[in-house]
This record gives structure tokens, C-alpha cells and sequence, in this order.
């Protein structure tokens, strides 16, 4: 699903030329990506991350739409885009230079790939354990790509 709305909203350390990633902040596999996207681009030139119901997510995302985004990643993209599920996961991808990746996920239908993309949502618990520090990702390389 894709929205097209333009927020003014600013929070500190925003830079509009530089995407956001929502994630879970409670869920172990989510901190696992996050991190393989940081260690993918050491510059931080490309996302900023927050957890999912965190200020930025709240200040950024218009209340109206944050109900269909509960569970799963979400991307603001620079022009204001606010992509979920697969179609997130394949922006990452193509931001990363993964363009094959992405291509192959692309092919298969939305659909399909959202069902996949649910079915991992729902083990994700199980796949991933929960961080027990309060910011596993952030280590202090990190924490100015982070948003609350």
C-alpha cells in the first residue's frame, strides 16, 4: 500500500533527504533487520529508523494511517511516501543496491508476497528473540540515526 501525503512536520536531527524506517521496537527479528540495513550502509546517508508508536512515528505519520500500520515495517520515503509490508521490504532492497533481490521479490505477485510477509510477522516472536537492553540497536556508532 502506498500513500502519497507530504508531512511539514520536523523532528530533531531530521533530514528530508534521508528515508525513515518504523519498526518494532519490541520485536527481536525487527532488530535484526534494522541491523543488517546499518551494517549495509555505514554512511547513514539513506534511512533514519524509530520504533513504531515512538514520537517520530507519531509526529510523522497522520493518525488516520497509523491504524493499517501496526506489526509490520513502515517507510517514509523522501517524497512522503509511506510504503508497508513487501513493498517496503523491496524499497529497502533497491535503496541497498540489493536490485536483484528486489527484482525477484518484485515479480511475485503483492498479494502473494504479503501473505509471506504476514506468515513472518506472525512467527516473527519466535524467529527472533526480544532484545533485553532497552536499545539493542543503537550501539553508540548508531544512536544519531535513531529517532525516539
Amino acid at each position: 500500500m502506498v500513500v502519497d501525503v507530504r508531512l511539514p512536520l520536523q523532528t530533531p536531527g531530521d533530514d528530508d533527504s534521508v528515508e525513515r524506517l518504523y519498526f518494532d521496537g519490541d520485536c527481536g527479528f525487527c532488530h535484526g533487520w534494522v541491523r543488517w540495513i546499518a551494517r549495509r550502509e555505514p554512511q547513514g546517508g539513506i534511512f533514519r529508523f524509530a520504533p513504531l508508536g515512538g514520537p517520530t512515528f507519531e509526529a510523522r505519520v497522520p493518525p488516520d494511517r497509523r491504524a493499517g500500520m501496526t506489526g509490520t515495517i513502515v517507510v517514509e520515503t523522501e517524497d512522503g511516501r509511506f510504503l508497508v509490508r513487501s513493498e517496503a521490504v523491496i524499497h529497502v532492497l533497491r535503496r541497498l543496491g540489493r536490485r536483484r533481490t528486489a527484482g525477484a521479490l518484485a515479480l511475485v505477485p503483492r498479494p502473494l508476497r504479503d501473505l509471506g510477509y504476514r506468515f513472518t510477522a506472525f512467527v516473527r516472536r519466535v524467529l527472533g528473540v526480544r532484545p533485553k537492553d532497552a536499545c539493542p540497536v543503537a550501539d553508540p556508532r548508531l544512536q544519531e540515526r535513531f529517532n525516539p
